[in-house]
């Protein structure tokens, strides 16, 4: 039987960890339980925080992630014959970052896509790699996820008074992180591997949750450049913490009755925010602690806490750090699921995890 398999994946997030007390210094404080419940206590920028120069770029991070997930798998890059790539904060709008990062790797000729689903992306392109493979139409699949999100956000505090920058204007800088993940997946004779996953847009007549507003072509370019800001990224606090507990619920119950796979017999679970003492908090008082999840207390895991909300590159991000610390071993069944918030998208998939970990690779 052909699959596809999971056989390396790596991880990149640039400079120095940025703590909280360093956001304070830059944006001014959040209130006590809104910082314990956010259960982030630092982050990676791409930026220099006290200029806001650039020190990387997403399409850099990108072929950094990838150069160690395939020196772990043991490939050279032109072994490769589909890159997928998502973030939702790319170089510049063409050419693509997935062809950029191509280009680093110095890869001739591939397969390339490039996804635009935020947090869900890197799973939905999980899926995308592994029917691909298994249609036989490629043999070695580049997965990336990738974001940049600081250069949005410096303009908050960038040249200002932190005591003049209002509460909502400072949660985004206690928030999100840029770093970019990679997954190498290839075909393999057997009955071990990825298995067929789900993704839903579940929020079509929703406000979004997460809203980056400049940039694109909604309004006339000199009219943008009159803005404040060029991007202003809002985020709905209320909005999401009602309705994001509520994705991540169904995202699990999906997942796994896709797959074909009980809550019990899953061995690690991962959703970014999963732990997020506002997540669970907020599930509770929903009533959306279904079965599966129950079933799944204490094998739900991120890394959230020490990488900041980095969008696409979380769920590459965590699982890297989940295989290479020993967490995830030969033989167990990981769910692996992205959630987005700009317009309430989900993605999941299950894996058979074959890969083993690398201080076994020989």
């Amino acid at each position: 039987m052909r699959k596809a398999q999971i056989i390396g994946t790596g991880g990149y997030q640039p400079g120095e960890p940025i703590d909280n007390a360093t956001i304070e210094k830059l944006v001014g404080p959040l209130p006590d339980d809104v910082l314990t419940g956010l259960s982030i206590v630092q982050r990676y920028w791409m930026i220099d925080p006290a200029t806001g120069e650039h020190l990387d770029s997403n399409s850099g991070m990108a072929f950094k992630a990838a150069q160690a997930a395939l020196d772990v798998a043991g490939l050279k890059p032109e072994q490769v014959d589909l890159m997928i790539l998502a973030t939702g904060t790319p170089d510049f709008t063409l050419p693509p970052a997935v062809n950029l990062v191509q280009e680093k790797l110095g890869i001739e000729r591939c397969a390339t896509l490039e996804i635009r689903s935020g947090g869900s992306g890197t799973a939905h392109a999980l899926d995308i790699a592994r029917m691909w493979i298994e249609q036989g139409r490629n043999e070695t699949a580049l997965v990336i996820g990738s974001e940049a999100i600081s250069p949005a956000i410096a303009p908050v505090f960038l040249e200002s008074d932190p005591e003049k920058i209002r509460m909502r204007e400072r949660l985004p800088l206690y928030m999100f992180g840029d770093g970019a993940g990679a997954i190498v997946v290839q075909a393999a004779d057997s009955d071990q591997g990825l298995r067929p996953g789900t993704n839903q847009a579940i929020g079509g007549l929703r406000k979004p949750g997460i809203h980056a507003i400049g940039g694109g072509t909604h309004a006339p370019l000199l009219t943008q450049q009159r803005s404040k800001r060029l991007v202003d990224l809002r985020v709905d606090v209320v909005g999401a913490g009602q309705f994001t507990p509520v994705m991540v619920a169904e995202a699990l119950t999906e997942t796994l009755a896709v797959a074909g796979l009980a809550a019990e017999d899953a061995d690690w679970c991962l959703i970014p925010e999963g732990n997020a003492g506002w997540m669970l908090d907020s599930m509770r008082e929903l009533g959306v602690l279904t079965p599966q999840w129950l079933a799944l207390e204490g094998r739900i895991f991120d890394n959230l806490a020490m990488t900041g909300a980095c969008g696409c590159a979380a769920v590459p991000l965590f699982l890297d750090n989940a295989w290479r610390t020993g967490m995830i071993q030969p033989g167990q069944q990981v769910v692996l699921i992205g959630v987005e918030a700009t317009k309430w998208m989900y993605a999941g998939i299950v894996c058979d995890w074959t890969a083993p970990t690398p201080a076994l690779v020989s």
